[in-house]
């Protein structure tokens, strides 16, 4: 059965059994991904997907069912399965379904070009990218994993109110983990690349990184432990944004799961901090004209000049806060509606390379965290992880820093902040992008070589 026809009858038995209002959410999408060793493939998948999400009103209850096949047993499964859920939630909370009628922007997500690139020129490009890795330097032994992969989806929202929105794009990226040995010494290094046209794939770039990378950690040693100023590079930066990225949750605060309930209007980061959501970035394949929930999209500063200015919110969250959403609804077609950032960033501010080690003077880089899973408490903001680097003497970098552990608290930290460089970066692509500038913070825990001995 044809997807128009399907929902067209879909909505017709759901009212027949007495629902109020109904959505459906279409899911297509395509994923690939091709792996490299020593210029072997080595794995490869391609998949396609579809699936469509039901839901509805009933008795003023929302109810949820999912289904992958498009036949009238699957209209019945629906409609009762929904019913089902509807009936056993307790939750007061009122539920919606928009409307629809916003003014939608223009955004172009999708890239014929990437699309016109073949499995077969994928593969070779990860045979490539592992091919510049290795000869980037006669230390290099070989990479610990190489992959090109590419995505590419359609959404499509419809519901009996009226609204009819479909977004769609795509996504090449790829990245190379090369390994070191000079003597004993043995390092790793890790770079990768998203690209949402053609002209964006640099692989001698990305090779090049992630070569200067696994170099630069067989080298260097611990340090003493104590507190030390540090720069916080980007990449890592953006994996404790992505991190505790949940405490800017509405739904989380609302639940008790967030510091930040009920602290809009408060001075939450130092001055020059401003946090953003922008799902309209040209440069991402997560940005989007609507939600999952059909509502249009704005860019939206969550903290402006360190003042908290809003949290992430869907329909359900702003109507108990009695606020308007900032359009971060988020879904898939079998889950129920939560909170989600788009391109969550950092702005990057002015402050160029050699002012930020000026004014580090003497201190730590950060350039690397590990352990995020286990090392980092996402209500608490408190986090201890292994991480690595260089050691700042006067503002000059004098050696490769490896073996220590840094701690704090995400909510003290940004507060610490003290310059915001100019070198934003987004790290591992996903259901959101999270991305910052390198940070110069006041003082991060460190735990080095005495606490070794």
């Amino acid at each position: 059965m044809q997807t128009n026809a399907f929902i067209e009858k879909l909505f017709a038995r759901a009212k027949e059994a007495g629902f109020t209002a109904c959505e459906a959410f279409v899911s297509e999408s395509e994923s690939f991904s091709a792996g490299v060793f020593k210029g072997e493939l080595i794995s490869y998948e391609s998949e396609d997907r579809f699936g469509l999400g039901f839901r509805g009103l009933y008795n003023g209850k929302m109810g949820y069912a999912s289904t992958q096949v498009l036949d009238d047993d699957a209209i019945e499964l629906l409609v009762g399965g929904a019913k089902e859920n509807a009936s056993l939630i307790e939750d007061e909370d009122r539920q919606f379904l928009h409307p629809g009628g916003d003014d939608y922007a223009r955004i172009d997500s999708w890239n014929d070009g990437l699309e016109q690139i073949t499995a077969a020129e994928k593969i070779a490009m990860a045979r490539a990218l592992e091919e510049k890795a290795l000869g980037q330097d006669g230390r290099i032994e070989q990479t610990d994993g190489c992959q090109v992969f590419s995505s590419a989806g359609t959404t499509t929202i419809v519901n009996t109110l009226g609204l009819n929105v479909t977004a769609r794009g795509n996504l090449l990226g790829g990245y190379v983990a090369p390994t070191a040995r000079d003597g004993e010494r043995v390092g790793s290094g890790y770079s990768l690349f998203a690209a949402v046209k053609p002209e964006d794939i640099d692989l001698e770039k990305t090779a090049k990184e992630a070569a200067e990378r696994a170099i630069a950690s067989m080298y260097g040693d611990s340090v003493p432990s104590g507190h030390m100023r540090a720069l916080i590079r980007p990449e890592a930066a953006a994996e404790l944004l992505a991190t505790f990225s949940g405490v800017f949750s509405a739904d989380a605060a609302q639940k008790g799961l967030s510091l930040l309930k009920g602290r809009e209007g408060e001075q939450v980061a130092a001055k020059c901090v401003t946090l953003v959501d922008d799902p309209h970035r040209a440069d991402s394949a997560a940005s989007s004209p609507f939600d999952g929930e059909g509502v249009a999209t704005a860019r939206h500063d969550i903290i402006k000049d360190g003042v908290l200015v809003t949290l992430l919110h869907n329909l359900k969250t702003a109507n108990k806060q009695g606020v308007k959403t900032t359009a971060n609804a988020t879904r898939s077609y079998n889950s129920t509606v939560g909170i989600a950032p788009t391109n969550f960033f950092i702005q990057p501010g002015a402050c160029a390379e050699e002012e930020l080690l000026a004014a580090l003077g003497d201190g730590l880089i950060i350039t690397d965290v590990e352990g995020l899973h286990a090392g980092a408490n996402a209500i608490s903001g408190d986090f201890s992880l292994s991480a690595k680097g260089h050691r700042v003497e006067g503002g000059r970098v004098v050696a490769p820093v490896k073996q220590i552990t840094v701690a704090g608290n995400f909510f003290a930290l940004l507060k610490d902040v003290e310059a915001v460089g100019a070198d934003l970066r987004f790290g591992y692509p996903g259901g959101s992008w999270f991305g910052s500038p390198t940070l110069l913070v006041r003082a991060l825990s460190v735990a080095g070589k005495d606490a070794e001995d």
